[in-house]
């Protein structure tokens, strides 16, 4: 009964913002409740209070090197908190928040962040190299074209595929930061280690335009 009852509530959420904003315009019902996934968006509201405090209301921070989680898919942001948990990623305040929060609650924290207008950026990070990156790779230097995983304008792949987060429109530092963490290994929980992989070959130039881009997106 209460499974039935959370699927009634997070059917309802997803209707309402279809209704209510044009944002979901190229997106359908159907898609916005895959990427909330399983969780109770209503709920996840309510639980996220504090998360909300650095990460904003809606999943839009106001500071640069806090990563924005607006419109990201639920199962990676699940992902995340799990890892910081579990030591697999370190933050010195995300791994001490993530261990307040069972996985239920996680689950519904990241519904309610998933349910939301995903982020945009502000269309001024148009670089011809960073673009080029972004859509072919360099397979002389075996750098995959990001949209290959991320998706068009790094909004994602197709709703049910949450394994690579939604990067278009993040926070430009907390991008750089990551970009320098993946390479020199001190974050290393992407799948297969791919992100280690890619941005071992970047250098520092090509980091600050790709974030750049990739922001204004």
């Amino acid at each position: 009964m209460i499974r039935i009852q959370n699927n009634i509530v997070t059917c309802l959420v997803v209707v309402t913002l279809l209704a209510a904003t044009s944002a979901y315009a190229a997106e359908t019902a159907a898609d916005i409740k895959q990427r909330i996934g399983s969780g109770n968006p209503v709920a996840g509201k309510t639980r996220s209070e504090l998360c909300q405090g650095c990460h904003g209301e809606v999943g839009l921070s106001l500071e640069d090197l806090i990563p924005n989680l607006a419109g990201q898919y639920a199962p990676y942001i699940a992902k995340q908190l799990r890892n910081f948990q579990s030591g697999a990623r370190t933050h010195q305040i995300m791994s001490a928040m993530a261990t307040t929060i069972n996985d239920a609650e996680l689950i519904d924290i990241a519904a309610y962040f998933a349910s939301q207008k995903k982020m945009q950026g502000n269309g001024k990070g148009d670089n011809p190299v960073a673009k080029n990156l972004f859509l072919k790779g360099d397979a002389s230097r075996s750098i995959q074209a990001c949209v290959t995983c991320h998706g068009e304008n790094g909004k994602g792949m197709a709703p049910n595929v949450s394994t690579y987060p939604v990067i278009g429109g993040q926070h430009k530092d907390y991008l750089r930061a990551q970009l320098i963490h993946w390479r020199s290994g001190e974050r290393s929980n992407s799948p297969d280690g791919v992100m280690n992989k890619i941005a071992k070959s970047l250098t520092d130039s090509e980091i600050e335009d790709l974030t750049d881009y990739l922001a204004g997106l």
